[in-house]
C-alpha cells in the first residue's frame, strides 16, 4: 500500500466542481470553519477515513468520460503532500486538476517555503478556487464559487508572471 489520503467522501462524476465531467475527492479537516459552509462534516479532523492513492487513481482511469479532477474539502492544502501525489498521477495520465482552498493565493505563496506540500499542490493544481466562503458575498450565480470573495486563477500563469491572474471558466 501506498500514501494514503483522509478524506470526507467521493463523487465520481460532477458537472458542478468545475468545467466538464470531474472526480471530486474531498480531503477531510478543515481549521477555516467558514460560517454557512457547504461542506461542515469536512471540518473535523477525527472523522473521515483513509483511501490509497493508487486506489483513488484506478476510479478515475475506470471512467473514459472524465476531464480531470477536483480536491476540494475541507482543506486540501492541510494535506498538501499526499493531495499532490494525487494530483500529479492524474496529470500523468493526461487529466487537470482543480484544486479548492479556504486560503487565498498570497497566503499559500507566503507559506510556500515553510510548507513543502503547499508547494509541491500548488505546482501541480492547474486552476486554484481560493478564499473561504464568505456568507455576506454569498452569490447563487456565480459558477463553481459561493461567494464573491473568491477567485478562479490560472495557477501556472500567475506563477510565470508573478502575479494573480484570474480567469473566467465555462
Amino acid at each position: 500500500m501506498g500514501e494514503k489520503l483522509k478524506i470526507a467522501g467521493i463523487i465520481e462524476e460532477s458537472i458542478v466542481d468545475g468545467p466538464g465531467i470531474r472526480f471530486v475527492i474531498f480531503a477531510q479537516g478543515c481549521v477555516h470553519s467558514c460560517i454557512g459552509c457547504h461542506n461542515p462534516q469536512t471540518h473535523s479532523f477525527s472523522k473521515g477515513y483513509y483511501m490509497d492513492v493508487d486506489e483513488i487513481l484506478d476510479m478515475v482511469m475506470e471512467d473514459p468520460l472524465l476531464d480531470g479532477i477536483t480536491i476540494s474539502g475541507g482543506e486540501p492544502f492541510h494535506q498538501g503532500h499526499v493531495c499532490a501525489l494525487l494530483a500529479k498521477k492524474v496529470k500523468d495520465i493526461g487529466l487537470n486538476v482543480i484544486t479548492y482552498t479556504g486560503y487565498t493565493f498570497e497566503e499559500i505563496l507566503n507559506e510556500i517555503d515553510i510548507n513543502i506540500g503547499w508547494r509541491e499542490l500548488l505546482s501541480v493544481t492547474d486552476i486554484l478556487i481560493d478564499g473561504k466562503f464568505e456568507i455576506d458575498k454569498k452569490n447563487l450565480l456565480l459558477r463553481f464559487r459561493g461567494s464573491e470573495n473568491q477567485r478562479i486563477i490560472d495557477v501556472k500563469k500567475s506563477l510565470d508572471v508573478k502575479k494573480t491572474i484570474e480567469i473566467d471558466i465555462i
